[in-house]
């Protein structure tokens, strides 16, 4: 990464597979200062994932939950995306390039959003359910991913606004 700040430092890595990404994910799943409920959610979901690929025959599948939720994240970072810029009395939709930690943040937004904007089921069966699809490059998260994308692309005449 490049700048560190007192965040990183303070971040312990998770009890469970002693990961710091996936500390901060849980950070992120967490409502109202319940860690512990959020953890179990996160955990939860892992086993589900690790049940799925037990049954899973694919060649190319990852070795266990966690190989999957890095592959999910790095699926779903977002390399451009569009920022408002007003030139000269206009706004413009400016491709910009995103760095490191946004790419984290917005990929962790994305598949908790698309998560909990589904409703019916249990947080973990979601969360286990969108992890899946998105290792697979498919999913509500991929496709918010592809949207950027395409604003990007739709934008790039505006580029040379980009400083």
């Amino acid at each position: 990464m490049g700048k560190y700040t007192k965040a990183d430092e303070q971040l312990r890595p998770d009890p469970r597979f002693g990961d710091k990404v996936l500390s901060r994910f849980i950070n992120c799943v967490m409502r109202q200062g319940k860690k512990s409920v959020a953890q179990r959610v996160v955990y939860d979901a892992m086993d589900i994932i690790e049940e799925k690929l037990t049954k899973e025959t694919a060649p190319e599948k990852p070795e266990n939950s966690i190989a999957l939720f890095r592959m999910a994240l790095e699926n779903v970072k977002p390399f451009v995306e569009v920022r408002s810029k007003r030139i000269g009395g206009a706004n413009y939709q400016v491709p910009m390039q995103v760095n490191h930690k946004r790419q984290q943040s917005l990929a962790f937004r994305w598949i908790i959003d698309s998560c909990r904007a589904e409703k019916g089921r249990p947080m973990a069966n979601r969360l286990a359910d969108e992890l899946y699809a998105a290792a697979k490059k498919e999913g509500k998260a991929m496709m918010t991913r592809d949207q950027t994308h395409k604003m990007a692309e739709a934008n790039r005449a505006f580029a040379h606004f980009a400083n």
